[in-house]
């Protein structure tokens, strides 16, 4: 605009400036006063042509300033308006973009709507064709079904005990079982616990551990007792709710340990212990020697004591939510009747266990609250009629019918060494308890060794101890075989039971499993006096300075004591020995930790005796790992040593008369004394025991409780 404007006015000054650069040659000629006259008046006229000229260039001059502020006035107001044009329309084209955005999630909306409501028609109708289907889902989701589980007896470890009719017997393991079935079991709303079962400590934490798994899967776990001592609510404390009746109690008086001592009954009857051992804390033959326990023992069994006492402690606060001390109250009461245990906050409610089961059927909102009674308890078909009854009758007292495989390429072998070590074959005695045969174990670890499918072993122990020999051999098996070995200990793996587990790869025990006892013991029993009392004599023919050491009429020489001495030093140096390199330890380093001194598992974890405080469980996903096998991946497990057929036991083995009327007399003394059932156990322990000739035996003979 302003170009053109510049060009016009140009345009009009050439025109008003046309006749002043006009050529005088143009003019017609005159004379010369006229000429000058006109030149004059030409002049003249130039002059205020000139003027005007410059009148006019000077207002065009000052039009065109005047103009150009105006043209310059316009382009910024231009520009501005421009800008602002420009920013009107970013700002509608914003506007425009949020009004986009906002229809089309309300179309989005609109169709999310559409889709909801006509899902939902399709549902409804969908609900309306299976009205009956719907109808009988309602009333199956109003049954609600608990597994009942009753905890009895002692729970053995074993792999099983076979009767005439399969394999029926309750024992650790099965109980186990029944309670991850329950677990995984989606027919099952949860778990009544019926607890009717005193058991040891590594068995304790074993069930603890089951019930912690069940309530993993969002299921609850109900104790219902009738009353409670110990061990039992020790368990019943690991669970969501307690139950007692108003007659009920709960009996917690801490822990105790009980010795015996047989020294002057055995003194009555004219025997006289002839007993050594190898290490100061080594306590297993002073039953028999002593009346009481002597300074080292007594510090170790102190010990052992108040570990027991403080974990009891800590458990129950722990499980209950209460304060340490006012657990300690309880149990310095030591027995609380039902309403007192409730405001101990040590139960949950006082009920029976019929107003219980109405209580449960309005927390599962059940129009019926169905038991489920021995809930994955194994049954046997007792229909043996018909042509093929005796056959079933036959695989079923073999246990034919229950043999089954998971279809896995790979196991693990789990084998029990359950209770007091002796060479020879396992045995299982009415009172003596388990006897566990070195050549019954060796044979199962070998078995176990030649199964390619076995790919890791798992040794379960729960042993006193008992023969220094039998002990080696089973430890020496252990080391023969390239596969991984963890070994597992259960209520006690003490002594020679701490021996067989020693050269495993690695060591679980719970953490109230009395273990450790690395000492060695020995001795006889000398009957001449007994034999005098009931007029017995006795004669012998010898040839030899020590002919006599193994005698039961009389004690050591002092040159059978040599002998027998050497042998036990002799024992204890490979004992320890053995153990150290088993724990990559210092041989000065173990043999403070020896001398016959006892731990629990959770002592013996922290001084470097087991590697882990752990269950069976533990200790096989252990294996899994060092068998290059996923914790998580389902292997099929190989139980060994298999359980005796009773059928064989029946028409396979010679009876010992001896020793079924020693069970008769003894059976009819404990049904009139029950009490006294565990230190004849003890006793008829020993004397299996003592027929050896070194030990490696723990104080078998006190019991905690």
């Amino acid at each position: 605009m302003r170009v053109f404007m510049l060009g016009m006015w140009l345009a009009i000054a050439m025109i008003a400036t046309g006749p002043a650069v006009r050529s005088l040659a143009d003019e017609p000629a005159t004379d010369g006063t006229a000429k000058v006259a006109d030149a004059e008046e030409k002049e003249s006229s130039q002059r205020e042509q000139a003027d005007k000229d410059k009148a006019a260039s000077d207002k065009a001059e000052k039009e065109k300033s005047e103009k150009e502020k105006s043209e310059k006035a316009d382009d910024e107001a231009d520009a501005k308006a421009s800008e602002e044009k420009k920013e009107e329309k970013q700002s509608t084209e914003k506007a425009k973009e949020r009004a986009d955005e906002e229809k089309a999630a309300a179309e989005k909306k609109k169709s999310e709507a559409a889709k909801k409501s006509s899902d939902a028609k399709e549902a409804d109708g969908a609900a309306d064709k299976a009205k009956p289907a719907k109808d009988e889902a309602k009333a199956e989701a109003k049954k609600v079904r608990l597994a009942s589980i009753v905890i009895e007896g002692e729970l053995p470890e074993s792999p099983g005990e076979m009767t005439l009719f399969g394999d029926l017997g309750a024992d650790l393991r099965k109980t186990i079982a029944r309670l991850e079935k329950a677990a995984e079991d989606e027919k099952i709303a949860g778990i009544v616990l019926h607890i009717d079962s005193e058991i040891g400590r590594g068995k304790l934490n074993e069930l603890r551990d089951a019930v912690k798994r069940v309530q993993s899967k969002g299921k609850k776990v109900y104790a219902v007792l009738e009353s409670a001592f110990g061990s039992q609510y020790l368990l019943a404390s690991a669970c969501d709710e307690i139950v007692l009746p108003e007659s009920g109690d709960i009996m917690l008086p801490g822990v105790r340990a009980e010795f015996a001592f047989y020294k002057d009954l055995l003194g009555k009857l004219g025997i006289e212990a002839d007993m050594m051992h190898v290490g100061d804390y080594k306590g297993a033959a002073e039953p028999y020697t002593r009346d009481s326990l002597s300074e080292p023992v007594r510090e170790n069994m102190t010990a052992l004591v108040e570990d027991l006492y403080d974990e009891t402690l800590s458990t129950v606060a722990r499980d209950r939510d209460l304060r340490i001390d006012d657990v300690k109250k309880a149990v310095n009461r030591g027995l609380l009747l039902a309403e007192e245990a409730k405001e101990a906050g040590l139960i949950d409610r006082v009920s029976y266990p019929d107003e219980f089961r109405s209580v449960l059927a309005k927390e599962y909102k059940a129009d019926e609250l169905v038991y489920v009674e021995n809930y994955a308890k194994k049954k046997v078909d007792a229909d043996f009629s018909g042509p093929m009854g005796m056959m079933k009758l036959l695989q079923t007292m073999m246990g034919e019918s229950d043999k089954k495989s998971d279809g896995s390429d790979r196991k693990i072998a789990v084998i029990y060494a359950v209770g007091a070590i002796m060479t020879g074959e396992s045995q299982s005695g009415v009172l003596s308890g388990s006897v566990m045969g070195s050549k019954t174990i060796v044979e199962a670890l070998r078995e176990a060794d030649k199964d390619d499918r076995v790919k890791a072993i798992v040794l379960r122990v729960d042993s006193p101890g008992g023969s220094a020999l039998a002990s080696d051999l089973i430890w020496r098996q252990t080391q023969a075989i390239e596969k991984p070995i963890v070994a597992s200990m259960g209520d006690v793996a003490a002594s020679g039971g701490y021996y067989i587990s020693m050269g495993a790869d690695r060591i679980f025990a719970e953490p109230g499993t009395i273990t450790g006892s690395i000492g060695v013991v020995g001795g006889k029993l000398s009957m001449k006096g007994l034999y005098d009392k009931i007029g017995m004599k006795t004669e012998a023919i010898a040839r030899g300075e020590n002919s006599g050491m193994f005698s039961s009429t009389a004690k050591f020489t002092d040159s059978e004591r040599q002998v027998i001495e050497k042998l036990m030093k002799d024992v204890y140096e490979q004992f320890t020995a053995k153990a150290a390199k088993g724990r990559g330890m210092e041989r000065d380093a173990l043999e403070k930790l020896a001398g016959g001194q006892v731990y629990t598992g959770r002592v013996a974890k922290r001084i470097g005796l087991v590697d882990e405080v752990g269950t069976l469980r533990d200790a096989i996903q252990s294996a899994k790992r060092l068998a290059g096998i996923d914790p998580d991946e389902k292997v099929e497990i190989k139980v060994l040593p298999e359980p005796q057929n009773p059928f064989e036991a029946l028409f396979g083995a010679e009876m010992d008369a001896e020793k079924e009327v020693e069970s008769r007399l003894l059976t009819g003394l404990l049904a009139f004394a029950p009490e006294l059932r565990g230190a004849v156990r003890h006793a008829l322990t020993a004397r299996e025991v003592m027929h050896e000739q070194v030990a490696v035996m723990l104080p078998y003979w006190f019991e905690i409780k």
